[in-house]
């Protein structure tokens, strides 16, 4: 009997010790449940740690956490966990684990997680299918996607816009359509997130009739009507296809505008060329203060800023950036650095550079494109040399610093950064080809830049118009036109940019009748309309040729408003052949235009001089100099050891320049036994004979000359570049020089490449 009493006693005091084990247990997933629900991850974790035995609802609620909130490789490291502990997954389990592989990218484990799956007969499971589609998509892995989703048994809305999503992601548009079509055909209707999964691709690809459908359905659908999402994924798709009516219309409807919706709003109009507006509708958001501006909104503000040179306005929003705590969001940083470099503030650019706490690529090839396109080239191989000890150069960074060398013609940089290209595996890229092309074009290397066009697997149509181009500033006009029939049999599509380059390459080697002949062709074998620079083309072609009436025809039936370009390229015709009564006329013309820069009032000054009229020169300069116009100096570089060397005409700063007067005296003594005589045409002003001769020796293009014999071996050609057009007497003068020195002389000028040798120039005295 006391037997009896002590084991139902010690039964009952272990049934109490369960009950409180139980208990206890209960009000821990209580707690782990309460953290959840508070979006308090990590101390749902700590409680979830202390459970003995956690329950497979249990490890699915602190997977579905991490999946949902990060980080990521937990929710997957959980999930090996759980295997571990000898607890098996079911199939909500998969959905959240998957999830977190789509957005690590984890193709690896999403692998292995997708044969478990195989392995306990869950595949054809809906969820678990369209997470595993979800993931093979991200991962870019579209066969493996399809092949899960053709094997389902079933699907819903869900895994048809699964499908749908990942192409769109990849921005394949005609099949993110096909799978639309395929989804409606096969009785299920698209709903709301279809519509905004779509449009996206739908404005990529600037399917305007295609969005406009979608639109009609969403109307019909009632989607439109106080969906946040819908109207921000419509205005967004009608402004990538420019069509800034609707988008706006939208845009005034929405009762309710998020940080998306804005961002789209601004981002639409830089997009559109409509700086103005995007900066306006920017301050219109501020003034609402219903959102923090999101970081797109501000990088696209910054962009506006940029393109319309609005430093002001660019302060302000770096002053936003730090009000809102966005400095430290590289995207921003970079727009910053972008925005001052493009203005022309290099200060506050290289400034800002040096205060940002993290640098890329990105960063760098900012300042070095502002650096380059404000004529700064030297400080861009500065700040390229300094970003090469902190990171890796990529695409954008060689994109931007290999025009530095052309505009120096700089070859010895040129060739180092091709082999840079080279060593980081960069110069298989086209639009770096493209920017050695170039950049070897203009050093005046056009066997090299043939090389690397060779070279190229794959091509698009600015490879070609690179070449084109190339070969009509060297004078080579027949080899452009070969290349351009070359381009049309491996059905290359030309554009108008291809014409204009065309045009120029016949300009440039006096090919009057063919140029004649694709000016015409464009517009009736390849429906491509003409605008201003094709006249300019063609006017500067039958100028220089001699057709000055012609030329002046062709402007008089333009379709549109010559402007002074046009009028400019046909009063560079009239100096060539000293027509001074038409040189009038079309002076008048761009005198009630009001010229753009001192081109046109050098070249009238040049018509008079020309013919001795120095009184009608003088008031040309007057008129020049009353309206603010400075005539830039002309200005020659050479470079010689991978040193660039600048002259200015009549300059004698440079540390050798004794040598090189004195140089160029023995230059002088040796043509004029081959028959120089100074052209003093070329001297502006009224002075006597010997005083023009003077000034015409020392021009800059022939310090530069000198300067290179005195300084390179005779083996070696001189490449000189100069900012303005090289005048007639130096072009004549050079011509003899290469008799004298046996060399072979190059100048690049304003205007095109002369290759001198033998006496010879290969323009054939038209330029």
């Amino acid at each position: 009997m006391n037997n009896l009493r002590f084991l139902i006693t010690q039964s009952h005091s272990n049934g109490s010790q369960a009950c409180k084990g139980i208990h206890h247990c209960a009000l821990e997933e209580d707690l782990l449940h309460k953290h959840l629900s508070m979006g308090e991850v990590e101390l749902a974790r700590k409680v979830f740690d202390e459970i003995p035995q956690p329950s497979v609802f249990l490890w699915n609620a602190m997977i579905r956490a991490y999946s949902w909130k990060g980080p990521f490789h937990r929710a997957i490291k959980l999930y090996y966990d759980m295997l571990n502990s000898g607890v098996k997954p079911n199939k909500f389990t998969f959905p959240f684990v998957l999830k977190a592989c789509s957005s690590l990218l984890a193709l690896e484990e999403g692998e292995e997680i997708h044969e478990y799956v195989r392995r306990i007969g869950l595949e054809s499971d809906l969820f678990v299918s369209t997470a595993l589609i979800d993931m093979y998509m991200k991962c870019g892995c579209l066969d493996e996607s399809c092949a899960v989703f053709d094997g389902m048994p079933n699907r819903d809305v869900v895994s048809w816009n699964a499908m749908i999503a990942g192409f769109a992601l990849h921005g394949m548009y005609e099949d993110t359509i096909g799978y639309v079509l395929e989804m409606q055909n096969a009785g299920t209707r698209p709903n709301r997130s279809t519509v905004v999964t779509l449009l996206p691709v739908v404005g990529q690809a600037k399917a305007l009739t295609q969005g406009r459908s979608i639109h009609g359905y969403c109307v019909r659908r009632y989607f439109d009507e106080d969906d946040i999402l819908v109207g921000t994924a419509l205005l967004d798709m009608y402004m990538k296809c420019t069509s800034l009516v609707y988008a706006c219309r939208i845009f005034g409807k929405m009762s309710s505008k998020n940080e998306v919706t804005w961002s789209a709003m601004i981002g639409g109009y830089v997009l559109c060329d409509r700086m103005m507006d995007a900066l306006e509708v920017f301050d219109q958001m501020m003034l609402e203060g219903s959102s923090k501006p999101a970081s797109s909104s501000l990088a696209s503000a910054l962009r506006a800023c940029a393109k319309l040179a609005d430093l002001n306005g660019g302060k302000t929003l770096h002053n936003y950036s730090i009000k809102f705590g966005f400095l430290s969001d590289i995207t921003i940083g970079n727009s910053l650095l972008s925005m001052y470099a493009k203005i022309g503030s290099i200060g506050d650019a290289v400034k800002y550079l040096d205060e940002m706490e993290f640098k890329d690529t990105v960063s760098y090839s900012a300042i070095i494109s502002g650096y380059v396109q404000n004529g700064n080239a030297k400080e861009a191989f500065a700040i390229f040399k300094s970003m090469l000890s902190n990171v890796e150069p990529d695409v954008a960074t060689m994109v931007g610093i290999i025009p530095a060398c052309s505009h120096l013609s700089a070859l010895q940089h040129g060739k180092l950064n091709h082999g840079l290209a080279i060593i980081h595996g960069l110069a298989s890229d086209v639009s770096v080809s493209n920017a050695l092309i170039d950049m070897y074009m203009k050093c005046g290397r056009i066997d090299h830049g043939r090389e690397v066009f060779d070279r190229m697997s794959k091509r698009d149509v600015v490879s070609w118009n690179t070449m084109i181009a190339g070969y009509g500033t060297h004078g080579r006009g027949k080899e452009a036109i070969s290349l351009f029939l070359n381009m049309q049999a491996e059905c290359i599509v030309p554009d108008d940019i291809t014409f204009i380059c065309l045009l120029s390459a016949c300009s440039h080697s006096g090919l009057v009748t063919e140029g004649k002949h694709w000016f015409h062709a464009m517009t009736l074998n390849y429906r491509i309309k003409p605008r201003m620079e094709h006249y300019i083309c063609l006017v500067d072609l039958l100028g220089r040729g001699g057709y000055l009436d012609e030329a002046r025809e062709y402007i008089r039936r333009m379709p549109f408003e010559p402007d002074v370009r046009v009028w400019g390229a046909l009063l560079g015709a009239c100096r060539i052949h000293k027509n001074i009564e038409l040189g009038e006329e079309v002076s008048q013309m761009i005198g009630k235009l009001g010229p753009e820069g001192t081109g046109n009032f050098v070249l009238l000054s040049n018509i008079y001089s020309a013919a001795g009229r120095f009184n009608e020169a003088a008031q040309v300069r007057i008129m020049q100099r009353d309206k603010g116009f400075m005539k830039s100096p002309g200005c020659s570089w050479i470079e010689i050891k991978g040193n660039i060397h600048a002259f200015i005409g009549g300059d004698r700063t440079h540390p050798q320049s004794q040598k090189i007067y004195g140089k160029l005296q023995e230059l002088l003594v040796e043509i004029k036994k081959l028959g120089y005589r100074p052209d003093t045409s070329f001297v502006l002003h009224d002075m006597d004979d010997e005083e023009k001769e003077h000034a015409l020796l020392y021009h800059s293009e022939k310090l530069a000359i000198a300067f290179a014999i005195l300084s390179s071996s005779n083996d070696k050609p001189i490449f000189v570049t100069k900012n303005l057009r090289v005048c007639g007497d130096c072009h004549g003068a050079i011509k003899l020089i290469t008799l004298v020195s046996k060399r072979v002389i190059v100048v690049r000028d304003a205007s095109r490449f002369h290759h001198f040798s033998d006496g010879m120039c290969n323009c054939r005295d038209f330029w």
